[in-house]
C-alpha cells in the first residue's frame, strides 16, 4: 500500500518547481493543475505534467505522482482529467469534493479513461479534498460511500475560513481556532468511518519547522496519517515524525 505521510504539492505551470520536487523524497507529488488560474496558465500546467508523468520509466508505477484537477463542477476538471489520464496518474486529487457522490461521479469518469487508454481498471484512486464550503462540513461522515478507488480525505482550512467570511481560521500562534478545529476532528472521524487515509491539512507557516514538527506530532497523536505539504522543506519533518 502507498505511503500517505508527506503529500507535497507541485505548481503544475513551474519548470523549476516540478524539477526540485522530485529531490524533497515525499511520498506522494501532486501535480497542481487547479493552481493555474488563466487559460494561459492551463495550457502550459497540462503539457509540464504530461511531460512529467511521461518522464516515469516505461511500464513502472511508482504510486507517487498523483494530479490535481479543477473542482468537479469547474468546466475545467474534463479537460483536466483529458489531458493526464492517458499518461497514468497514480491518482487524482478532487478539490471542492462536496460529498462522497462527487468521488463516486469521478470513479466513473476515470474508469471510462483506464478502459480506453487500457490501464488496468481501478488502479486509478481518489483522494478527496473535503470540506472547504459549509454543506460538505456536514457530509464527512458519508464517505463510505465513495467507492473503491477512495483512497484518502484531507481539508482544507484556509478555504472553508474564506467560504464562511472568517478573518483568519488560526490563531497568532498558527493554531486552529475552535470551529475549524470541530471540522479537523470530523474530517478524521469521517476518513476513519470510511476506512481510509485520513491526512491533515497544510502548515501554513514555510519556515516554522518548530510549529510544522508540533503539528506533525499533535495529527499523528490524533489518529491523522500524514499531512500536505506546500513547500519541500517540509517533507523532512513530516516523513520524520509520521515514519
Amino acid at each position: 500500500m502507498t505511503k500517505m505521510r508527506s503529500l507535497l504539492f507541485v505548481p503544475g505551470d513551474c519548470e523549476a518547481s516540478l524539477t526540485a520536487a522530485g529531490a524533497a523524497a515525499a511520498d506522494i507529488l501532486v501535480l497542481d493543475l487547479q493552481s493555474a488560474a488563466d487559460a494561459e496558465r492551463k495550457a502550459r500546467a497540462r503539457g509540464l505534467v504530461r511531460e512529467y508523468l511521461q518522464g516515469r520509466p516505461v511500464g513502472t508505477r511508482s504510486e507517487g505522482l498523483w494530479v490535481r484537477i479543477d473542482e468537479l463542477a469547474h468546466p475545467e476538471a474534463g479537460a483536466d482529467l483529458g489531458a493526464v489520464m492517458p499518461f497514468q496518474p497514480d491518482g487524482i486529487v478532487l478539490p471542492g469534493a462536496r460529498s462522497a457522490q462527487d468521488c463516486e461521479a469521478l470513479a466513473t469518469r476515470v474508469g471510462h479513461y483506464e478502459a480506453e487508454h487500457e490501464i488496468a481498471i481501478g488502479t486509478t484512486r481518489i483522494i478527496a479534498l473535503a470540506a472547504t464550503t459549509p454543506a460538505s462540513v456536514f457530509t464527512l461522515g458519508g464517505y463510505a460511500a465513495g467507492g473503491k478507488r477512495l483512497a484518502g480525505l484531507a481539508w482544507d482550512a484556509d478555504a472553508l475560513a474564506a467560504a464562511v467570511g472568517a478573518v483568519s481560521a488560526r490563531d497568532p500562534q498558527s493554531g486552529l481556532t475552535d470551529p475549524f478545529r470541530l471540522v479537523r476532528s470530523l474530517c478524521l472521524f469521517g476518513a476513519h468511518a470510511a476506512g481510509v487515509a485520513a491526512i491533515d491539512g497544510v502548515h501554513p507557516v514555510r519556515a516554522d519547522t518548530a510549529g510544522l514538527e508540533r503539528a506533525c506530532a499533535e495529527a499523528r497523536r490524533d489518529g491523522f496519517s500524514g499531512k500536505l505539504a506546500v513547500d519541500p522543506e517540509q517533507v523532512e519533518t513530516i516523513n520524520r515524525v509520521f515514519g
